[in-house]
C-alpha cells in the first residue's frame, strides 16, 4: 500500500484526474444548463465527459509522462489508468443530483458538491505538501469559479443567440 501512496505517476493521475473531473463537468453543467435547461441534454454531457473526456486526459497524461522520458514502461499506464477511473469516478458523481432534484436544484448541488470536493481535495494536498492550505484552496476555488462564470455566460450567449 505505501508504494501505491508514494508512486509518481498514481499521484499524477489521481490528481489530474480529479481536478479535471470535478471543474470540467462543472463547466459543462453550466453551460448547458444556462443554454439548453435540458435534463437529457446534461446527463447526456456528463456521461459524454466521463467517458470521452476521461479517455483523452489519460492518453494525454500517458503521452505527457512518455515526453519526459520516464523509463519504466509501467509508470505511463498506471498515470493513465488512476486518470481514466478517477476522471470516469468523479465525473459520474455529478449526475445523481439530476436523477434526484429538479434542474435548478440539480445544478445548485453540483456547484456545492463540486466545490465541496476540491475544497477537501485541496486541503488534503495542502497538507501532504507542507502548503498553507488557505492559499491552496483559494487559488484552486478560484479557478472553478471562473470556469463556473465562464461557462454560464457562454451558455447564456448561445441561448440568446441560437435559442
Amino acid at each position: 500500500m505505501n508504494n501505491f501512496r508514494n508512486n509518481k505517476s498514481i499521484k499524477s493521475g489521481l490528481s489530474f484526474g480529479f481536478t479535471s473531473g470535478v471543474i470540467t463537468t462543472l463547466g459543462l453543467i453550466l453551460g448547458l444548463s444556462a443554454s439548453t435547461e435540458s435534463k437529457l441534454a446534461i446527463i447526456g454531457g456528463i456521461l459524454t465527459i466521463a467517458f470521452a473526456d476521461a479517455m483523452s486526459d489519460s492518453l494525454g497524461i500517458h503521452v505527457s509522462q512518455e515526453s519526459e522520458g520516464i523509463k519504466r514502461q509501467k509508470e505511463p499506464w498506471l498515470a493513465a489508468f488512476s486518470t481514466f477511473i478517477t476522471k470516469l469516478i468523479s465525473a459520474l458523481t455529478f449526475v445523481v443530483p439530476f436523477l434526484l432534484l429538479p434542474i435548478f436544484s440539480a445544478v445548485i448541488a453540483c456547484v456545492i458538491w463540486g466545490l465541496f470536493l476540491l475544497v477537501l481535495f485541496s486541503y488534503t494536498l495542502a497538507k501532504e505538501t507542507n502548503e498553507k492550505p488557505f492559499l491552496v484552496i483559494r487559488e484552486h476555488v478560484s479557478i472553478s469559479i471562473i470556469v463556473i462564470i465562464v461557462s454560464t455566460l457562454i451558455g447564456e450567449m448561445l441561448k440568446k443567440y441560437f435559442g
